[in-house]
């Protein structure tokens, strides 16, 4: 009895802990560690995990994770908001390359960002990674060089997860311009607009 107490102990402490670091888990694993560890679970944990299981997760991703995808990120995150949804919605950014990591909002976009009333908070330049293909829906890049290089990281996408931005719109597969090399963050930020309007069109009708 006493092992089987412990156990069950063991396992209510695991699943706190997923539910603490759910961005980050693996979606298949929550689910099998779901149906393990049901029994020892209080029924408003399980409730946690199954809206976990049940929200859009979008990776924005650009070359260096301080331009365009972060503003992709935080546009995305201020539509859903504004639309009280937000708590449907996991969104985040990343990078193909290591140029970036670490790096803060580049300047420009940060200062786009604050013109149009978007909150940017402290957002740090992090890379894609194979596992984040698995925890998220939605892998959407700016340009045709970065579906190339996510193609690199990930090996394949067999779950049809992969976009360009623009793809959800009226120029599908057209590419959004870099504005480290442009200087125009107000283009950037039209066309990003654009793409997110239609990405939450698609998925919300």
């Amino acid at each position: 009895m006493k092992i089987a107490h412990n156990l069950a102990q063991t396992k209510e402490k695991l699943c706190k802990v997923i539910l603490k670091y759910a961005e980050n888990v693996n979606k298949n694993t929550v689910i099998e560690i779901l149906r393990n560890c049901c029994k020892c679970l209080k029924y408003s944990k399980i409730k946690r995990l199954e809206r976990f299981m049940n929200m859009i997760k979008v990776m924005f991703v650009c070359h260096g994770n301080i331009c365009r995808s972060p503003m992709a990120e935080f546009v995305l995150k201020a539509m859903v908001k504004e639309r009280g949804i937000e708590k449907d919605f996991i969104i985040n950014s990343s990078a193909t390359s290591y140029e970036e990591i670490g790096n803060p909002v580049h300047r420009g976009t940060r200062k786009k960002l604050g013109e149009m009333g978007i909150p940017c908070d402290d957002h740090r330049a992090i890379r894609l990674t194979k596992e984040d293909y698995d925890s998220y829906d939605y892998v959407i890049a700016m340009d045709s060089n970065n579906l190339r290089n996510i193609d690199r990281i990930i090996g394949s996408d067999t779950e049809n997860k992969v976009y360009l931005l623009l793809d959800f719109t009226d120029r599908k597969g057209q590419s959004i311009a870099d504005p480290w090399y442009t200087g125009n963050f107000d283009a950037t930020y039209n066309d990003i607009d654009e793409g997110c309007r239609g990405f939450l069109n698609k998925i919300c009708n």
